[in-house]
């Protein structure tokens, strides 16, 4: 069975690069547990598509995973004020959960 991540890297490689792609890769570097490579992918989705949601969404994730909280913060609250934008309420209270526990471990709220 072919790997997703090699399938993602050679459509990259082919010069296919889009928002959706660098989604894709980040979600399944995710899944490996890499997220400081997911980082590197989906602050290029968020690049390609500054309204891209799920993107702000997964790569606020994936800096809360790699401990860089105030770099999670800024993202969820990115991606909160564009889920707002677009009225996409779940996934708004979903990053405005987030953000408020990154806010207390950093002793902000």
């Amino acid at each position: 069975m072919p790997d997703p991540l090699d399938n993602f890297l050679a459509m990259l490689a082919a010069g296919r690069d889009s928002a959706l792609l660098r989604f894709s890769l980040g979600n399944e570097y995710m899944k490996r547990d890499q997220p400081a490579a997911a980082v590197e992918h989906l602050r290029q989705a968020v690049a390609l598509d500054p309204k891209y949601s799920a993107a702000w969404k997964l790569l606020g994730k994936a800096l809360t995973d790699s401990a860089a909280w105030t770099e999670a913060l800024a993202a969820y609250q990115q991606g909160i004020a564009v889920a707002e934008a677009r009225g996409d309420k779940q996934a708004a209270k979903e990053m405005g959960v987030f953000a408020r526990r990154i806010e207390k471990q950093l002793g902000l709220g």
